[in-house]
């Protein structure tokens, strides 16, 4: 059952902050209504100890993430992805390769919080600003029929969306 609920995909290059989030917070909030995954296309081999530690504050099992690359979901078995969203200006200007479902694509850019310098508490502050401009970016999304929106209506929500406040 799980399998015919839109695949949704949070692409930024690294793969270890601000799309880790997102995966957690659309997989939370969007529980029953999608699938959520994160990628890079340099994906740094673990996720940042911040967006760990964030997770860990709101409860969330960490153990299920894990950077991986973008490929992971181009591969014959891979699950559909309906919707691609980048996070990061980076990703946002690479070529994406060709994802099972052909889906359609967003752009939500939001400043790195993993660039953040200083010690755990400026870090830490940096990522809840990352989390709650992502909460509110997915409740928008979430706020909206998207399963059953034509490809441009809901390339349309997902440019509003990508242009909230915060935006990078």
């Amino acid at each position: 059952m799980t399998d015919t609920l839109p695949g949704v995909l949070v692409l930024c290059t690294g793969n270890s902050a601000r799309s880790i989030l997102g995966e957690a917070i659309l997989a939370k909030l969007g529980e029953g209504r999608l699938r959520a995954y994160s990628a890079g296309s340099k994906p740094k081999g673990v996720p940042h100890p911040g967006a760990l530690r964030l997770l860990g504050r709101r409860g969330i099992d960490t153990t299920p993430f894990r950077s991986k690359s973008w490929n992971e979901f181009t591969a014959a078995g891979a699950p559909r992805i309906d919707i691609a969203i980048t996070v990061c200006g980076n990703a946002a200007q690479e070529a994406c390769p060709v994802f099972i479902g052909a889906p359609v694509k967003g752009h939500w850019g939001l400043p790195d919080p993993a660039d953040v310098e200083g010690g755990d508490e400026a870090v830490d502050a940096a990522f809840e600003a990352t989390w709650q401009a992502l909460v509110l970016r997915v409740r928008a999304l979430l706020a909206a029929p998207f399963e059953r929106m034509p490809p441009a209506a809901l390339q349309d929500l997902l440019s509003e969306i990508g242009r909230m406040d915060g935006a990078a």
